[in-house]
């Protein structure tokens, strides 16, 4: 018998919830990221911002990279040149990537990162493919959700 791997319920979630009000998420897929061992521990930390990240999928040769999210230097880590904005390899199948690089080829979509998480010991990213939303789509999308929040509180109150 193998070893269970152990569960670590301390390690942070870090989350783009600003993606979620500005594009809507039409498609969603968990890829692994190729990391340093500090920024692993920085990440475990909680130091990471996924906030201003978008990813480039290419179709030759198929890659999926990430873009403009900054992970901080570890502080017990050796110092080290390389920068905490460097492009940052996702990996994925290769169907999966062909398919995302060609939806984001069409007008107003885009790949966007909205958690990163561990899973098994590996850092993992959830990205997301989403259609841009005009300002008017995010105001709709708000009284929605608060009109959504309104009736839970009235049944909440009903149910007593």
């Amino acid at each position: 018998m193998g070893k269970k791997a152990k569960e670590r319920n301390d390690e942070p979630v870090i989350e783009n919830r600003k993606a979620r009000h500005d594009y809507e998420i039409l498609e969603t897929l968990e890829v692994g990221i190729v990391l340093r061992g500090d920024e692993v521990k920085a990440i475990r930390s909680g130091r990471a911002s996924i906030a201003e990240g978008y990813i480039r999928a290419s179709e030759t040769p198929p890659a999926l990279n990430l873009h403009s999210v900054t992970i901080e230097e570890y502080k017990y880590a050796a110092p080290h040149k390389a920068s905490s904005h460097r492009i940052r390899v996702l990996l994925a199948h290769k169907r999966e990537i062909l398919k995302l690089a060609k939806e984001a080829n069409v007008k107003g979509m885009t790949i966007v990162p909205l958690k990163m998480y561990f899973k098994d010991g590996y850092a993992k990213l959830l990205i997301g493919l989403g259609k841009g939303r005009s300002s008017h789509d995010k105001r709709d999308a708000i009284g929605k959700r608060e009109a959504q929040r309104d009736m839970q509180r009235a049944m909440s109150r009903r149910a007593r």
